[in-house]
C-alpha cells in the first residue's frame, strides 16, 4: 500500500512541477524563482514522509490540533513548516514549537504573542502578513482587521504598520505577503487580477523592508495565475495529495 502511495504521490508532484516549470516559462521566470509548499492539513504523517523522500522540503499546515503531533512525528525530516491556518493566540505557544513559518499574520494581538512565544524559545520565526483583497475597498473597520469570514487577513490599508511591527518585535522576522485569491469583493473570479495587486502591495513593503521579499499565493487551481503575478511559493494541496474527505 505504501508503496502504492508512493507512486500516486510521485506522480502527482511531477505533475504539478509541470505546471510550476511551463508558468514560470510562460512568465520569463527561472523555476528556482517559485518555491513549492505542500498543504498537508488531513493527511496522515506517512504521506509526509513520502513526500520527503520524494524531494519535497517545504509543508503547510491549517490546524494546530492536527499539525503538532504530526510535526512531533516527522521532527526528524529536513523539514520546513508553514503554519497557513486562521490562529487563535491560545494556539500561539503551540504552533512557534514546531512552525518555521506563520503566513497567516493579521493583527498586533498576534505579532506580540508570537513575538513573546518565540524570543522566549530562543527562535527566529518567519512572519507573512496575510492581506485580505476583499476588504480594500470596504475599510478595515477599527482596528485594522478585516472581517472576511473564513479567508480571513489584514485590510490593505493596515500593512504597513503591521509590518513595522514585525520587524521591531524580537524573535520575529517579516518574510512578506500572503493571500488567498477572494471569494467575494472586486476581485472575486478575477485570480490574476487578484494576485497582480498583492504584487503591487508587495513592491511597497519592499521598499520600506527590502527583505520581506517573499509573496505566497496561488493554490492547486490557479497557480498558474499566481506565478505569472510574480509569486515567490505557491501553495498546494489537492493536486498533490488528492482530495480526502474533511476531517472534523
Amino acid at each position: 500500500m505504501t508503496q502504492d502511495r508512493r507512486a500516486q504521490l510521485a506522480a502527482n508532484l511531477a505533475q504539478v512541477e509541470d505546471r510550476i516549470a511551463a508558468a514560470c516559462a510562460a512568465a520569463g521566470r527561472r523555476r528556482d524563482e517559485v518555491t513549492l509548499i505542500v498543504v498537508t492539513k488531513t493527511y496522515p504523517a506517512s504521506d509526509v514522509r513520502l513526500l520527503a523522500e520524494l524531494g519535497v522540503r517545504h509543508v503547510a499546515e491549517n490546524r494546530d490540533q492536527d499539525a503538532a503531533p504530526k510535526a512531533a512525528e516527522c521532527a526528524d525530516l529536513p523539514l520546513t513548516w508553514h503554519f497557513v491556518g486562521q490562529l487563535q493566540t491560545n494556539k500561539v505557544r503551540s504552533v512557534v514549537s514546531y512552525a518555521d513559518v506563520v503566513q497567516s499574520v493579521d493583527r498586533p494581538k498576534l505579532v506580540d504573542a508570537l513575538s513573546r512565544q518565540a524570543d522566549g524559545a530562543g527562535r527566529e520565526l518567519g512572519c507573512l502578513i496575510q492581506v485580505a483583497l476583499d476588504a480594500e475597498v470596504r475599510g478595515s473597520g477599527d482596528s485594522g482587521v478585516a472581517a472576511t469570514g473564513e479567508r480571513g487577513g489584514v485590510a490593505p490599508e493596515a500593512i504597513e504598520e503591521l509590518a513595522d511591527r514585525i520587524a521591531d518585535a524580537p524573535g520575529l522576522w517579516l518574510g512578506g505577503l500572503m493571500t488567498v485569491a477572494p471569494l467575494a469583493g472586486p476581485y472575486a473570479g478575477r485570480e490574476r487580477a487578484a494576485f497582480e495587486r498583492l504584487m503591487d502591495f508587495s513592491t511597497t513593503l519592499r521598499a520600506a523592508h527590502p527583505a520581506a521579499n517573499m509573496v505566497s499565493a496561488g493554490m492547486s487551481a490557479d497557480l498558474e495565475h499566481a506565478v505569472a503575478a510574480g509569486a515567490t511559493h505557491v501553495r498546494v494541496g489537492t493536486a498533490v495529495l488528492g482530495v480526502r474527505p474533511r476531517l472534523g
